[in-house]
């Protein structure tokens, strides 16, 4: 029940706090707002030479283009933007050099082939699609496509409307092959069956995905590994993980697949340990068991494995030896970004590139030596600083926690301030630096005065799984404690005024701060997003319960008190603090209907409330128009209560 970009908190106890560690992380201050839009480099591949490195990058307005660029230097090599009204994804390296990217334009899905002789059509597909490879021997590509598609994939995006015999007719993700010297166009898996994520094998014989037959929305949680046989489209079971699964790669020498597994949460967010498994089947083998860490994304080039990684407040780039042993290459306080998990790969692993910001500093391209890559482009070179942030860790009942406080440029060192405290969906993610603008949620707060605290409690990312597993059949219990005792941790070295104190998060924050409502009254007001307020109804009408059964232990029918024990509708009665909600008309994770039956509770008890419903949004506001929206509410209700 995720939003890869929320926010979580809480309340409760005010826990003891110790060790309070600061890192100054983005110093620069100048004049808050932007000059020029924000260059955005999405979807970044590299050449499996090393030599070059590709980009979908806003060129003009709010239209984009295939960028070619030089490692070395980072000058432009190509631009290709065949379709004025398209937009443009996956971008991928054939191993001898040619480029391949999919150009949507309304219902259709182009495939463009740009070699040295120019750009061509090479197939068309009616719906949606992902994720273009190229095969081995070049003479291939796939993808993931969904013909006639009702919605976008994934559970985040808008669902359809529930009218009709509900639950008979799915989406079917399917991997398509083309064959480029005929042309010709096949869906390969088979039908009933979505498919999420896909490698090939060396040889090209065999694909390896994680799937799962039926809604392709729910079963992500409980996604299988198979091998699916690239002329016949058979699958063939690898193994059935207890873990949730993503990135499987396949080794080398073709007889290992790699994949990222753990107690996941949505699609976008991944994180966990590093397993292993025979291409043949078997039992799978977890490398990293123990390692204080989380493992993000994951690569097998033929130098060996290697993954990126998120460890207290920075991301990593390590190199994972055999016995599972990881050495960092490369670290920075930032956010890594890239097509295919959080950087792209040279085929012999010495060259890295990925999209690199944190919360003061633009994107920019970064490429070169895994271990010394350089910043390579400068087009954001003028975005101011919006924000001063630090990294805070604290000490709470025997966790080390970690969490970003950000304050406005121009804060002054005497007089006390409101603070807001974000926190992330979830359950399984982490608030990790991304650019402040001043169109951003947390932008739109530093600009009115507001610090903001950005807090991963227990059951977040960056500190391995057992602290990501900490929350289990705990939620608003000691993730809560954790928050508490952050706030208390910040009060100590910011001039934080805790009588003006506010609570904001999407999602799993949304629950958090629907629930906080109930457990304590030192937040003087809350802004809840496609919250959870009651995990009984819940359970009956959103459209992924797969992924509760992990944290609860049993579903809601087997064991209804652990859901009633953590639903705010539960203990209502013991909230007081006014609270604007918001949520996505069409949202499947989390139903509208858990907003009404909050804010109506609200209402009948005579709290200050106010709630919106946003037309045709899904699960997080995407639509310009209504983020903004979004904003201005939020920044008045809080101003409304803590000014």
């Amino acid at each position: 029940m995720p939003l890869p970009v929320d926010p979580r908190t809480a309340a409760g106890l005010r826990a003891g706090c110790t060790a309070v560690a600061l890192a100054l992380v983005s110093v620069p201050i100048s004049a808050v707002g932007q000059a020029a839009p924000i260059r955005q480099f999405a979807a970044v591949q590299m050449a499996p030479n090393g030599d070059r490195v590709v980009a979908v990058e806003n060129v003009r307005n709010d239209h984009s283009a295939v960028v070619v660029r030089r490692v070395e230097g980072g000058g432009v090599v190509r631009m290709i933007d065949p379709c004025a009204a398209c937009t443009y994804a996956s971008p991928t390296f054939s191993a001898d050099g040619r480029l391949a990217f999919l150009a949507r334009d309304k219902g259709r899905v182009t495939v463009v082939l740009a070699d040295g002789a120019g750009e061509r059509q090479v197939a068309v597909i009616d719906g949606i699609a992902q994720t273009l490879r190229f095969s081995p021997d070049g003479k291939r590509l796939a993808m993931l496509a969904t013909y006639g598609a009702a919605k976008e994939a994934g559970a985040t995006q808008a669902g359809i409307r529930q009218v009709g015999e509900i639950g008979e007719k799915s989406d079917e993700q399917r991997i398509v092959v083309v064959d480029l010297a005929t042309g010709a166009v096949r869906p390969l898996s088979p039908a009933e069956r979505y498919v999420y994520e896909y490698d090939w094998a060396p040889d090209g014989r065999t694909l390896v995905a994680t799937t799962a037959i039926g809604n392709g929305d729910n079963n992500w949680w409980v996604a299988t590994l198979d091998a699916v046989d690239a002329e016949t489209g058979t699958v063939r079971p690898i193994a059935k993980p207890k873990t949730q699964i993503n990135m499987p790669r396949v080794s080398p020498d073709g007889r290992t697949v790699a994949y990222i597994g753990g107690l996941m949460s949505d699609f976008g967010p991944v994180g966990g340990d590093v397993w292993t498994v025979p291409l043949a089947g078997g039992e799978p083998t977890n490398l990293t068991a123990g390692a204080k860490t989380t493992v993000t994304s994951l690569h097998w080039p033929s130098s060996g494995l290697l993954a990126a990684r998120l460890t207290g407040d920075a991301a990593e780039v390590a190199t994972v030896a055999a016995d599972g042993k990881m050495r960092v290459r490369w670290s920075l306080p930032a956010s890594f970004v890239a097509g295919d998990g959080r950087v792209a790969v040279s085929a012999d692993g010495r060259t890295i590139a990925t999209s690199v910001q944190d919360f003061a500093t633009a994107p920019a391209l970064w490429a070169g030596p895994i271990s010394r890559p350089k910043r390579i482009t400068r087009d954001n070179d003028e975005a101011p600083a919006n924000v001063v942030a630090r990294s805070v860790t604290w000490k709470n009942e025997g966790f080390d926690v970690q969490g970003w406080l950000l304050a406005p440029t121009n804060a002054g060192k005497a007089a006390k301030a409101p603070m807001v405290t974000i926190v992330h969906g979830g359950p399984s993610a982490a608030s990790t630096p991304s650019y402040v603008t001043r169109e951003s949620g947390p932008g739109a707060l530093l600009a009115g005065g507001y610090w903001v605290f950005l807090p991963n409690p227990r059951g977040s990312y960056g500190q391995g799984e057992a602290f990501t597993a900490a929350n289990r059949r705990d939620f608003g219990g000691g993730d809560l404690r954790d928050i508490l005792a952050g706030i208390d941790a910040v009060e100590k070295i910011a001039p934080i005024d805790d009588a003006r104190l506010g609570l904001t998060g999407g999602s799993y924050g949304g629950f958090m701060s629907m629930w906080a409502n109930t457990q304590t009254n030192r937040f003087k007001a809350i802004v809840a997003g496609a919250g959870l307020s009651n995990w009984i109804s819940y359970y009956g009408t959103n459209g992924i319960d797969q992924w509760m059964l992990p944290f609860f232990g049993a579903s809601m029918y087997d064991d209804p008190a652990a859901y009633a024990r953590v639903s705010a509708i539960t203990v209502i009665k013991q909230a007081r603090t006014p609270t604007f909600i918001y949520v996505g008309e069409r949202d499947i994770e989390v139903p509208p209907t858990q907003s009404i039956e909050y804010w109506h509770a609200l209402k009948d008890l005579g709290v200050s409330t106010s709630l919106v419903i946003y037309p045709d949004e899904g699960h997080g506001i995407r639509d310009p128009k209504n983020a903004a929206d979004v904003r201005q509410r939020s920044v008045a209700w809080f101003d409304r209560y803590l000014r």
